[in-house]
């Protein structure tokens, strides 16, 4: 066994113990490993393994990554997006986990109706309060949800946030809680949307978050290794789509 699928075996199963503790099916959570900046040689050993979503922040490694492997592998797109880079994602990846503005949404829902098929996203919330970070505030998110709702091929499916950086997994719960009400509140407000995805929880809290009802987990680092470059405990920096400082979903 390779030392990657080794990695998943063992997250999977902290995956599907978390769930049991919630009380939960374990079939209902999806890991999405976070494959960026490793090569596709690594992506092929967690193919092999069984893996088959996996998650990429930049759009040109994306791009790059897909020509290459296809539709081996169900794309998931989770770094901030700019709007002059939604035409190179429409079409093949599955989920954009970084909706977080109704400009966005219009550019995704033309480049959609441009293929024929709706554009499935998630609106990211930002969580930590600090305008820096991508994501849009929770008092501002039913604005977005409805201006997202007239746009023709957009197809809002869930909510994603990351936890601020805490010293303890269990440091992370109340931001896992707080997305799960905020999904709650926007089922109700808007039942034509069909939400129901949570994109919660990383490599360091995956586990609290499956047991506060995280149906999407991005794990990396567990499953991949430590990026080149990445200083354990640094801080998420939320930049350009194309910026190497974007870490989400380790």
């Amino acid at each position: 066994m390779s030392q990657v699928a080794a990695a998943l075996q063992r997250v999977r199963e902290r995956i599907d113990a978390a769930a049991v503790r919630a009380g939960r099916d374990p079939d209902g959570i999806t890991l999405v490993a976070v494959s960026k900046s490793h090569p596709p040689s690594l992506i092929r050993e967690a193919i092999a393994a069984g893996q088959r979503d996996f998650g990429e922040n930049r759009v040109p490694e994306a791009a790059a990554k897909y020509k290459e492997l296809g539709t081996e592998v169900r794309w998931h797109f989770v770094g901030r997006l700019q709007r002059n880079k939604v035409k190179e994602l429409v079409g093949w990846v599955h989920l954009i986990h970084s909706l977080d503005r109704p400009p966005l949404a219009a550019e995704i829902g033309k480049r959609a109706a441009a293929t024929g098929a709706p554009q499935a996203v998630l609106a990211e919330v930002n969580l930590s309060g600090d305008r820096r970070r991508g994501g849009v505030m929770p008092e501002d998110l039913a604005p977005l949800l409805e201006a997202a709702a007239t746009v023709t091929g957009v197809r809002v499916t869930g909510l994603m946030a990351m936890a601020p950086i805490v010293s303890t997994p269990e440091g992370a719960r109340p931001y896992f809680r707080r997305l799960a009400r905020l999904r709650d509140e926007a089922v109700r407000r808007f039942p034509q949307l069909g939400i129901h995805h949570l994109s919660m929880g990383m490599s360091q809290d995956y586990e609290v978050a499956v047991e506060e009802g995280a149906t999407l987990v991005r794990v990396g680092e567990a499953i991949f290794g430590r990026r080149a470059g990445r200083v354990r405990g640094e801080e998420p920096v939320e930049g350009d789509v194309d910026s190497a400082s974007n870490v989400r979903g380790r």
